[in-house]
């Protein structure tokens, strides 16, 4: 594709860089992610790559905007508060950028719908605040052979990595399950409603999977796939785990367990 008058001055910046130019500017453009999630963590990575240019940017959320949101889900503002928090996002990320192709799901994802949605993206961004879904998004992410970009938030620390052992190229890297294996027994850990969340945390992780999306569609710099990078704001530190795929993972080790997503 050959980039408009207005695409030059809208990503000026990023086409003086040398990493990104045309090329990695067109990918982005020709890109379809989706996000999961229009929260703490989705409201930083949509407004990011709809400013990068992600030719198509979807979002799937059930929920609706509650005044409670508002100290840290930077896509909604005070006058959203009642609306469906996808109908929210898109308004203000038309704001942004109205260039760009939005589509949105006000559904929970499932098992039933989670194969058919994923089918019309090049990357999933994991923005969800309950194991469920991350398990959900891992495996099917996985199966369907889609790259996942993920990040978790809790009180004053966060963590981001990146999945892809399922994409042709990256065979044999982690997944979510080598990492944690299984979900942890319920209300061990508490949510970000029982727990807190400082705002700005949200921000920080958000922001970096937006880069870490941006890097993998447009094949630059060192991948977080098999590192676990985690924030800690109190001591404003950052330390990178790395960790390696589990043969005996349920999904991605020798002996699969987990070969379809079923209800």
């Amino acid at each position: 594709m050959e980039l408009s008058d207005e695409q030059f001055v809208r990503y000026a910046r990023h086409l003086i860089l040398e990493e990104v130019g045309d090329e990695g500017q067109e990918r982005l453009l020709q890109s379809r992610v989706l996000c999961v999630g229009a929260g703490g963590l989705g409201s930083p990575i949509l407004m990011y790559l709809a400013a990068a240019g992600i030719g198509t940017l979807g979002i799937i959320d059930h929920d609706e905007v509650d005044l409670s949101n508002l100290q840290r889900q930077i896509v909604h503002a005070t006058a959203s508060v009642g609306k469906p928090k996808v109908v929210s996002a898109k308004e203000t990320l038309e704001r942004v950028n109205p260039t760009i192709e939005i589509r949105t799901y006000p559904d929970r994802l499932a098992p039933n719908n989670v194969e058919s949605i994923f089918a019309d993206y090049n990357l999933i961004v994991d923005g969800t605040d309950n194991f469920d879904t991350r398990y959900l998004i891992n495996d099917a992410a996985y199966l369907g052979a889609k790259t996942v970009v993920s990040g978790a938030l809790l009180r004053f620390e966060g963590q981001i990595t990146t999945f892809r052992g399922g994409v042709e190229g990256h065979r044999g890297e982690p997944c979510y399950r080598c990492l944690f294996r299984e979900p942890p027994p319920p209300d061990t850990i508490p949510r970000c409603e029982e727990a807190g969340i400082l705002g700005a945390v949200a921000g920080v992780i958000g922001t970096l999977q937006a880069t870490e999306v941006l890097k993998e569609l447009m094949g630059i710099g060192d991948s977080m796939s098999g590192q676990l990078l985690v924030f800690d704001a109190i001591g404003m530190a950052f330390r990178k785990i790395r960790y390696k795929r589990n043969p005996t993972c349920p999904l991605c080790g020798d002996i699969p367990v987990i070969t379809s997503i079923v209800d």
